[in-house]
Formats: C-alpha cells, sequence, structure tokens
C-alpha cells in the first residue's frame, strides 16, 4: 500500500531530486484483427534509450505497434495520454495489457533513482520501488536491453559497410549515357529513384512544401480528366447522379462508426483551431465520406419509391500517413471519386457492385492499357463495415509487386442500419421496415502512378495515346544554317499544316518550332514527357509529300503519306494503345505462378512474382503467410527497402476466375482442405 501511495504521489504533488534519471512512459497499440479486443503495450524506460518499435513489437509478440490515441489511454488508464505513468497501473489491469521495461531499470542498482513526470507533477523513486510496484500488479512485465537490440544489426552487418554497398548500388544504376535533363539512373537497378525522376522530369508533379502533398501538373491532371470523362458517361448511364459533400466532419458524427473508422483514425487530420480561439468541437478532415453522407441518406430516403439513391462525387480525402510518402501512390491528399448508393434489395445492390468493378477494370485495361485481375478481398482485408469488398489487383512488373488498384464495397445493411436508412416494406410482409443495402465504391488518383509505373522506361514517361494530354508532337527537321528562308518557311508551313489536320480529327497535337533547340534535344525532351507519337518532317517528307512517324513505345518508324494523314495517324495510335496492353499482360502472365506447396512460396515470391495458391481461407492462416513468407529461410530477416511496403506476401485478392481444386487439396500453408485459390504477393 505504501508503494501505490508513492507512486500515486505523481498526481498530488511535486518531488525533485538532482540525481534522478529521467523516464518516459509509453502507450502503444498494436495492429489486431476486426474483431480483436486492443492488448495496450506499456514501455517503461529511461528518457535516453531508443525504444524502436520493431523492438517493441519482438518483445511482446504484437504486430505493427502505434502509439495510442486518447480514448484508448483514457478507456484503460483513466487518464490523458500527458498524464499518464506507472502510477496508473494496477492489478485490475492484468492479463488485460503487457509492460515492456528497460532492462537498465529492471535491474538497476539499488542507488538508481528514476524521475517519473506527467504534464502536472514530478516525483523521484527508487528503481527497485518502481520495479517491486509493477511486479506487484501482476501484469506481464517483459524485460528488454534495448541498447542490444538496437546494437544488433550493426553486429550482424556494420553500418558503414551498408551504406557503402547501397551507394555503390546507387552508382551502378546510373546511366551511362544520361544527361542530367534526361533519366539519370535504371529502371531495373533504382526503381526509387528512377520512379521519383520520371514523375518530376515528365511533369506529372512537382512537390509541395507540406510533406506528403504533391502538386498535379498539366501532364497527369489530362489524365485524370479523361478518366473523369469515361467513367461519367457509364456512370450515368446506370442512374449514378455526380453531387458534392463538404470537406468536414465534426467528431460526433465521425465517431459515430467506431469500428468502420478505427482503420483510419491514426490517419485522420484535425481542425482544432480557428485563429487563437480553440473550437469547441473538433472538426475532421474527411477521410472518407460515408459519415457525411450517410445521416443525410437517412433524411432523404422516406419511402421505398426513394429507392435507388445513387450518388458519387468527384473530391479531395486527407490521410495523413506517417509512412514514406511516394507520389501518387501514397500521398496525405489525394483526388479520388467515391460512389455511395441505396438499394431496396441485396440483390440490385450485388448486381451494381460488380458493375462497378467492370468499370475499373475498363479504365485500367481499355484507358491506361494496365492489365488488372478482379476479385474479391479476403475478410482481414475487405472493407471496416462492409459485407464484402470486391477489388481489382494490377502488377508492377519491375519491382514484383502487386498493387490494389480499386475497390467496390458491398456494405449489406450495416451502415443503413447504424443511420436509420430504412423504408416501409412494400411488399406487404410481417416485417414493417426494411434497411436499405448499400454500396461504395472508389478510384483514386493512385491510377497514375500505376500507369507510369508499368508503361514508362529509362528515357522517361510512356503514356497511353488514349489518357495522353498531348497524343502526338511535330517536329521540323533537317534545318541548318545552310537552308533558305524559303525553305525553311515551307518546312515549317508544312508542320504547322500536320498539326492542324491532327487538331481537325481530334488528335491532340502540338507543334515544337523552338529555334534554340536541335531536333535531337526535342526528341528527347518529347520522350522524357511521353508524348505517344512525334512526327519529323524535313526537305525530303516535303518533296515526297510524306511524314515520317515514330512511336514512344518501342521506337517503331511508319512513313506516312500526307494524303493518308487522317486514317493513318489514329491507326498507329490504336496499336500502340494496343502493344502496351499486350506487353504489360505478358508481364502480368508470367509472373502469375501457380505455387500449391509451400516449399515453393518463398522462392517463387523472392523471384519477383504474385502467388495464387490453394487456400483454407481462415484467417489466421492468412497472417501466417504473410508473417513466414517475410523471413529467409535460413530465419533470419529479409533486408526491407523503408521505400517499400511490408516483404511478407499479403492477399491480393480471391480471384473471381477460379482454377478447379482436386479433390482433398490441401492449404499451401496448413493442413486444412483448401476452399478457393487466392492471390499472394507483395504489395504497396
Amino acid at each position: 500500500m505504501a508503494l501505490e501511495q508513492s507512486l500515486a504521489a505523481l498526481s498530488l504533488a511535486t518531488v525533485t531530486a538532482e540525481s534522478a534519471t529521467p523516464t518516459k512512459t509509453l502507450v502503444f497499440k498494436p495492429k489486431t484483427a476486426k474483431t480483436a479486443a486492443p492488448v495496450p503495450v506499456v514501455v517503461f524506460a529511461l528518457q535516453s534509450t531508443q525504444t524502436p518499435s520493431p523492438h517493441i513489437a519482438s518483445a511482446a509478440g504484437v504486430k505493427e505497434p502505434r502509439l495510442a490515441k486518447e480514448d484508448l489511454v483514457q478507456e484503460f488508464f483513466s487518464t490523458t495520454p500527458k498524464e499518464f505513468s506507472v502510477a496508473n497501473l494496477n492489478k485490475d489491469l492484468a492479463g488485460k495489457i503487457k509492460i515492456v521495461i528497460d532492462e537498465s531499470i529492471f535491474k538497476g542498482d539499488e542507488n538508481l533513482v528514476l524521475e517519473l513526470s506527467t504534464e502536472s507533477a514530478k516525483a523521484a523513486l527508487p528503481a527497485t520501488t518502481i520495479v517491486e510496484f509493477l511486479k506487484s500488479t501482476g501484469i506481464e512485465l517483459i524485460p528488454v536491453d534495448f541498447s542490444a537490440e538496437v546494437a544488433a544489426p550493426a553486429a550482424a552487418a556494420p553500418q558503414k559497410s551498408k551504406k557503402d554497398a547501397l551507394k555503390k548500388e546507387k552508382e551502378a544504376a546510373k546511366l551511362d549515357d544520361a544527361k542530367l535533363i534526361g533519366i539519370t539512373v535504371d529502371k531495373a537497378k533504382d526503381f526509387s529513384t528512377w520512379y521519383s525522376q520520371v514523375v518530376v522530369k515528365g511533369e506529372m508533379l512537382d512537390y509541395y512544401d507540406v510533406s506528403g502533398c504533391y502538386i498535379l501538373r498539366p501532364n497527369s491532371y489530362a489524365v485524370w480528366e479523361e478518366i473523369q470523362n469515361w467513367f461519367n458517361e457509364r456512370i450515368k448511364k446506370m442512374g449514378v447522379q455526380n453531387s458534392y459533400f463538404p470537406m468536414f466532419v465534426s467528431s460526433r458524427v465521425l465517431e459515430k462508426e467506431k469500428d468502420h473508422i478505427e482503420g483510419f483514425a491514426p490517419e485522420v487530420a484535425w481542425v482544432t483551431r480557428a485563429g487563437s480561439s480553440e473550437l469547441d468541437e473538433h472538426i475532421a478532415i474527411r477521410p472518407t465520406s460515408e459519415t457525411v453522407m450517410y445521416p443525410y441518406y437517412s433524411k432523404w430516403i422516406r419511402s421505398h419509391r426513394d429507392l435507388p439513391l445513387k450518388l458519387n462525387q468527384w473530391n479531395s480525402v486527407v490521410r495523413w500517413e506517417f509512412k514514406h510518402p511516394q507520389p501518387f501512390l501514397r500521398t496525405r491528399e489525394f483526388l479520388w471519386q467515391e460512389g455511395h448508393t441505396a438499394h431496396l434489395t441485396r440483390e440490385a445492390a450485388a448486381e451494381e457492385v460488380d458493375q462497378i468493378l467492370d468499370l475499373y477494370s475498363g479504365i485500367y485495361e481499355e484507358l491506361l492499357a494496365v492489365p488488372v485481375v478482379k476479385g474479391r478481398k479476403t475478410e482481414n482485408e475487405k472493407f471496416a463495415g462492409g459485407d464484402y469488398t470486391t477489388t481489382v489487383e494490377g502488377f508492377i512488373a519491375a519491382t514484383g509487386r502487386g498493387i490494389q488498384g480499386a475497390t467496390s464495397h458491398h456494405l449489406g445493411t450495416n451502415f443503413s442500419k447504424m443511420f436509420n436508412i430504412s423504408v416501409e416494406n412494400p411488399d406487404g410482409s410481417d416485417k414493417p421496415r426494411v434497411f436499405a443495402f448499400q454500396n461504395s465504391w472508389g478510384l483514386s488518383t493512385r491510377v497514375i502512378g500505376v500507369m507510369v509505373m508499368t508503361h514508362s522506361d529509362n528515357r522517361g514517361l510512356v503514356l497511353p495515346p488514349r489518357v495522353a494530354q498531348t497524343q502526338a508532337v511535330v517536329i521540323p527537321v533537317g534545318l541548318t544554317s545552310k537552308t533558305t528562308d524559303e525553305a525553311r518557311k515551307a518546312i515549317n508551313d508544312g508542320a504547322v499544316d500536320i498539326e492542324q489536320r491532327l487538331r481537325a480529327i481530334n488528335v491532340r497535337a502540338t507543334g515544337d518550332y523552338r529555334d534554340i533547340y536541335s531536333p535531337g534535344w526535342k526528341f528527347a525532351d518529347s520522350e522524357l514527357k511521353g508524348i505517344p507519337i512525334r512526327l519529323e518532317f524535313g526537305p525530303k517528307d516535303l518533296k515526297e509529300e510524306q511524314v515520317t512517324v515514330v512511336r514512344r513505345d518501342n521506337n517503331a518508324k511508319y512513313v506516312v503519306k500526307l494524303a493518308d494523314l487522317e486514317s493513318r495517324i489514329p491507326e498507329i495510335l490504336e496499336e500502340m494503345q494496343k502493344g502496351l496492353l499486350e506487353k504489360a499482360r505478358k508481364d502480368f502472365d508470367e509472373h502469375r505462378v501457380i505455387v500449391e506447396e509451400w516449399k515453393d512460396f518463398v522462392p517463387a515470391l523472392n523471384a519477383k512474382n504474385v502467388i495464387v495458391a490453394p487456400w483454407c481461407g481462415v484467417p489466421e492462416c492468412e497472417d501466417d503467410i504473410k508473417d513466414s513468407s517475410a523471413k529467409k529461410d535460413n530465419g533470419e530477416d529479409e533486408e526491407v527497402d523503408d521505400k517499400s511496403p511490408s516483404m511478407g506476401a499479403k492477399s491480393l485478392c480471391i480471384p473471381n476466375e477460379q482454377r478447379e481444386l482436386k479433390p482433398g487439396q490441401k492449404c499451401v500453408r496448413c493442413d486444412k482442405v483448401a476452399v478457393n485459390w487466392c492471390m499472394f504477393g507483395r504489395s504497396y
């Protein structure tokens, strides 16, 4: 009792000791299954001790611990994070939390005095007294030598040698003949640097002064506009109407559906002040719009005649991720469309889910020339609050990683019950009111990043003709200092005429008539920006009434008679569009391999493949596959690029097109009978 009273002094008085060693007390929330209760991990260490989250995860046997939010601290310890200390621990928490304790405290000598501090108070107590108190609570106590944990990687491979190796890799990735204006590294050897250069030098985006936010330049926004036009035309035929809801969400509304918003909670950005005044109620910037829109669906839907209600909005959302940002793929603000619909019957809702997924597949394959696999997410990976999630999954051949393309969710009645979106039953049955069946579906500017990664090369962007802002560039060639003014004018006028004729047939064409640059420089510039075809027009072409056409993707050359310009140029653009899709599909097909035994799983993964394997459908087995595939055969952790996603293989989808399972076929990982084929892979 005396120990508890001494520790409780933290909240009652301030005690000082010049020789006391400062400490820190942190609360982490590990990643858990959606249905599992959280088991917070309290970390108690010297202030000077580094406590990396991977070491906390390893010691406590948990996954991906993150600093806990205030509501969880309040729930377990009845105080705020700023006022929390080990003084708040008691026997009632035994079995509900874990304590990871710095071994230098746990094994501290009798003369070690620790300073415990909160925002309002401080206390100085012997380390032995605090440790004795913690033991008395019955809470699991896990001593960790953080200094050894931090030093271990250095012992296995000296930091300097790792840096030297990385430096050598960077040097090896440099392109020998690269000019500073162009791409300077090899896509296959330094993909991350290559990608950053391509999107910036290709004028797709520019970096903004807020980390994780980017400026979409016309070369990329034009792609987004083509997607909008294509998608709007088709969803409007389905009866979907465009609308717009505010970007701000009150905390009261956002927290109404806690299970749904929990996955977004660490990434929600909050407005807490207006000028110098603290807001009475904090306001979130939408991470998604279910909780924004559905209170008004409840208001607007009064009768079964008001169904279906089908709304879509083109907007931006904010998710304040702390992972390494990547242009288009992982940004704190991004553009997307989000459709939210309500239906009278489950069948009508399910039909729309499939229709939208087909449209998403069309955006990737018909517009962006990127092949995708349509399928359904596993229970672990489905949208929180939904009945099931369908998805289109792509593949980045250069890294061997899958990437989620877009998702269409069937929400069932989960949200309509929460927000009371119900109508009188029109069939006159015993059930007087029925809840609406809802869907939500979304596709974001991530698609642009997928397209760039799939097609572009060491000369810069490669843009599919159907979405390119500029489809053709006309460049006068063969002009020298000896060319007469009359001949120069004739060639330039001929190039302008070609440009105008192309525009007249809706080919997005431009001409490059800058005298200060050579034709070779102009060629490289147009290649860097991904213009699908260039048309070279010189003295010989003028004489022969022709133009030389060069495709950006494969450098194929065509001589086109000017008389055939209007018919042949659209054909060449379509040939390139189809050629890009065929090449990308070949890459995906060759790297989507069937694996039936676990011994072949990791080697196939390491060969930059995604894997289609028989699977039992059990979530715990899925977790085991991800954990086990993140390690080498010798049991050592595989090196992880901090700019890349987890090295373990996650489930990408259960493909709609299923191979037939053999009688009694076992799961690729466990001894249970397989229920379907599932696609696994390392993923962005």
